[in-house]
């Protein structure tokens, strides 16, 4: 397999309110929800860096389209990171996902790696690490 992941599909849910989260409170480029007209097909999508895509998809939709019965969110199944230049923008990071609603799990902290960071949880459960790590160069 070659590595192509394109698309991080996060199951919500409120539509709505996970679309007002990313988008306002996060500052997320988004179209807005699409699909309305059909039976389990409304979705967002947000573009994220280097054609990577976020889609916010509802948890009944998600289960319905593989046939897999709905469960109940598991914050620490998985977790997405957002890794930024300073300690500072860690900060500025976690600030903003605590004022848009999110849920501070560890407040941002200097990690046994070198680095900082902290985590967050979104509306839905879905955990995010924010990081500073001095080893990476990040692109502008």
């Amino acid at each position: 397999m070659k590595p192509r992941v394109t698309l991080i599909t996060l199951g919500v849910d409120d539509l709505d309110r996970a679309v007002k989260f990313y988008a306002e409170g996060m500052g997320l480029k988004t179209e807005g929800i699409v699909g309305r007209e059909f039976a389990f097909g409304a979705v967002a999508f947000f573009e994220l860096q280097g054609g990577l895509k976020l889609a916010l998809w509802p948890r009944a939709s998600l289960a319905h389209d593989t046939g897999l019965p709905p469960g109940a969110p598991n914050a620490i199944d998985i977790s997405l990171a957002h890794n930024v230049a300073s300690r500072a923008e860690v900060d500025a990071v976690m600030a903003e996902a605590a004022a848009a609603g999110a849920r501070i799990v560890k407040p941002a902290l200097d990690t046994f790696w070198g680095g900082y960071a902290g985590y967050f949880l979104d509306p839905d459960q879905h955990l995010w690490e924010v990081a500073w790590n001095p080893q990476w160069v990040l692109d502008a």
